[in-house]
């Protein structure tokens, strides 16, 4: 979404924070965002900071939020939540901060379930070099390493 006109300083830096206060957003969400207000480089770093110091804007707080939401909606596992934090820009400080946030024991069984319900889900694969192979798949491209997978498939 663009703006035909710009706006300005101030109306740009309210509509960021309704922008923030809706959800947890990343900086870089955020200084697109404002870019496509109109606003020039110098305002954007001026609004970020005003977002940071108010404390809409907390990259923290998103990686940990991030990190939680999509283990527990969308079963990712730790290697897909670093990559998609890493796209957005977000500091390895917070990525490793965030994934620690994680429960190990939740993590395990996740990766289990998904993993059975995945395994019942190939049952008609009569080739069960195929059906492994497929799994095995899966599970990667849910973000979970390779040595957890291995040990499951066990």
């Amino acid at each position: 979404m663009h703006y035909s006109r710009t706006l300005s300083f101030e109306q740009a830096l309210q509509k960021a924070r309704h922008y923030c206060g809706y959800q947890e957003r990343c900086h870089r969400d955020v200084q697109e965002k404002l870019y496509s207000f109109g606003l020039r480089k110098a305002d954007v770093g001026r609004a970020l900071a005003t977002l940071i110091e108010e404390n809409y804007l907390n990259e923290e707080r998103f990686a940990v939020q991030y990190a939680g939401g999509h283990f527990r909606l969308k079963s990712w596992g730790r290697v897909r939540i670093r990559y998609e934090l890493k796209q957005k820009q977000v500091s390895d400080y917070c990525i490793k901060k965030a994934l620690a946030t994680i429960d190990e024991e939740e993590y395990e069984q996740a990766l289990e379930k998904l993993a059975r319900d995945r395994a019942e889900a190939l049952a008609g694969e009569p080739n069960a070099f195929i059906r492994r192979q497929k799994l095995q798949d899966f599970l990667l491209r849910k973000g979970y390493e390779p040595g957890r997978i291995a040990a499951v498939l066990k």
